[in-house]
């Protein structure tokens, strides 16, 4: 935890706040509950500053706080993912929104086993879980949001052209000969401001998949011969994007 992440319940006046829960028992566990310890601290989707605790009293901590700066700017990605594994869902999300991304949209593909949509994983409480660990370990403040898409062709079609209206889309696929000019010195100047990212599960789209995205708006972007794991690739084709 890099960050004390408050929300509006935990607020007792301005410039107080009282914590409990899992926090407190992180700030006990690292031993950083002692009585006029800063420490940095963010209102979630509000700006970020410190917190000096002031008193502890065995599962509460009441902290002052000041908070004046502007959080991180968000990557200037939204993605695309076909849903990945139940067991790997929450590292991928808490990953994908360390690095900022605050637009995420899951969705269905041809390799998706039906059953990874019956999965606890996608519970409201435990995505929330996930993006607040995200957002500690990179010490931001707004939240990302989380949207479900558990059919691939409306997606395409109804959604995914919208996305585009004010951003480049690109289609990740393993061994694809096409590439985006991203890293192009040429075309450099002429990047675009916001890129909305497709990547599917970890064979790849099916080639119906692919067209319907080039038909979207999307291009193929190449990133190597190897099939990688779904985090590898991510945190590879992301930080291509970033400033």
């Amino acid at each position: 935890m890099n960050l004390l992440l408050l929300d509006q319940p935990d607020l007792i006046s301005p410039d107080r706040a009282l914590i409990s829960g899992r926090r407190v028992d992180h700030l006990v566990k690292t031993n950083q509950c002692q009585q006029g310890k800063i420490l940095c601290t963010g209102l979630l989707n509000g700006p970020i500053g410190t917190g000096q605790i002031l008193e502890f009293s065995g599962d509460k901590i009441q902290l002052e706080i000041q908070l004046n700066e502007n959080p991180p700017a968000p990557a200037p990605v939204q993605l695309v993912l076909a849903l990945p594994r139940p067991k790997y869902l929450g590292r991928i999300i808490q990953s994908v929104t360390t690095l900022g991304v605050k637009s995420i949209h899951l969705i269905n593909s041809f390799r998706v086993e039906k059953s990874f949509w019956q999965s606890q994983q996608l519970g409201t409480e435990t995505l929330h879980e996930e993006l607040l660990l995200g957002l500690e370990q990179s010490r931001d403040t707004i939240l990302p949001k989380v949207h479900l898409h558990r059919g691939f062709k409306p997606f395409v079609e109804d959604v995914a052209p919208g996305l585009l209206i004010h951003s480049q889309g690109l289609v990740a696929h393993p061994g694809s000969r096409v590439r985006s000019d991203r890293n192009s010195s040429e075309a450099h100047r002429h990047l675009p401001q916001h890129w909305t990212l497709a990547v599917g599960p970890e064979g790849g789209w099916i080639d119906y998949e692919v067209e319907k995205f080039l038909e979207a708006g999307f291009q193929l972007h190449f990133w190597g011969e190897r099939t990688l794991k779904i985090e590898t690739a991510l945190v590879a084709l992301l930080s291509r994007l970033l400033p």
